[in-house]
């Protein structure tokens, strides 16, 4: 079977394009920028007709160079993609092997987000998609989508012949790489479960029995709406409860977080990075 080759992103644009060459695989694998994920373990897993899909600062999964069929998602800002305007490009690239890697994705979720040229991410070569509002219906209005859980929702949408799996999408923090807030990421963990549990996608590991519902069984005299109201109101106490405590530790970390501040001042213009 014939795949793409080594830069066959370069000037995609269209759906039907994108669609072609994600067909071309038995297993498309979107790996989240996650410390649960163990590179060789997960591409071992798999077999060599499988495309590993990876995400913006794709260093804090990839320890060396990866040398399976891969392809990286860039994300678009109103300032360009993070890589492009950190200096990033070349050190992310240079983890792909080269005549395996098919190039970069640059991805548009909002209208107020700035898509990159090849030039600007070092000639690398890059295709586009504009998912402008394409969460937009369902989304939550007040927060904006990951890159992860668009791709995940768009290429179920394509009808791949391949599995669409999921690796390291947990929402879980972790002491080196923080979960951003501008993301819903309750939300997005409910609808990617639920795709899981009717069989849209798959998750690496597969998707953790639902305690809650036996509950259904074991009090079979109570209507499922009784029982998931409350569960709902134990979560709203247990979420009161913590909004209480970290009330209390950003009034105890107060003096360190205006030390924090005034040393980020001090910080040499020399060492901070300059956006496009």
């Amino acid at each position: 079977m014939d795949f793409p080759a080594s830069g066959a992103t370069a000037n995609l644009q269209k759906t039907e394009q994108w669609r072609a060459l994600f067909s071309a695989f038995s297993h498309i694998i979107l790996v989240a920028n996650s410390d649960q994920i163990n590179i060789k373990e997960l591409q071992a897993e798999y077999p060599p007709t499988a495309l590993f899909v990876f995400f913006n600062r794709a260093y804090k999964v990839l320890g060396e160079r990866f040398s399976g069929r891969s392809l990286l998602i860039s994300r678009a800002q109103p300032n360009g993609a993070n890589i492009v305007y950190r200096k990033e490009v070349a050190d992310v690239v240079e983890l792909f092997a080269a005549d395996s890697f098919l190039g970069i994705m640059n991805i548009r979720l909002a209208e107020n987000e700035r898509l990159n040229s090849s030039s600007e991410y070092l000639g690398v070569p890059t295709g586009h998609l504009d998912l402008t509002g394409f969460c937009a219906e369902f989304y939550p209005s007040d927060k904006l989508p990951t890159s992860g859980f668009a791709m995940a929702l768009w290429l179920v949408d394509q009808q791949l012949p391949g599995k669409v799996v999921l690796a390291g999408f947990s929402a879980k923090r972790s002491e080196k790489w923080r979960v951003v807030a501008v993301h819903d990421w309750t939300f997005e963990q409910v609808f990617l479960r639920l795709f899981a549990r009717v069989g849209k996608l798959s998750m690496h590991g597969g998707v953790a029995k639902n305690s809650y519902a036996s509950l259904t069984s074991r009090f079979p005299e109570l209507p499922a709406a009784e029982i998931s109201s409350t569960i709902a109101e134990v979560l709203g106490s247990r979420l009161s409860q913590t909004d209480a405590q970290v009330d209390k530790l950003i009034s105890l970390t107060n003096v360190l977080r205006s030390i924090d501040e005034f040393l980020r001042r001090l910080k040499p213009k020399f060492l901070k990075k300059t956006k496009l």
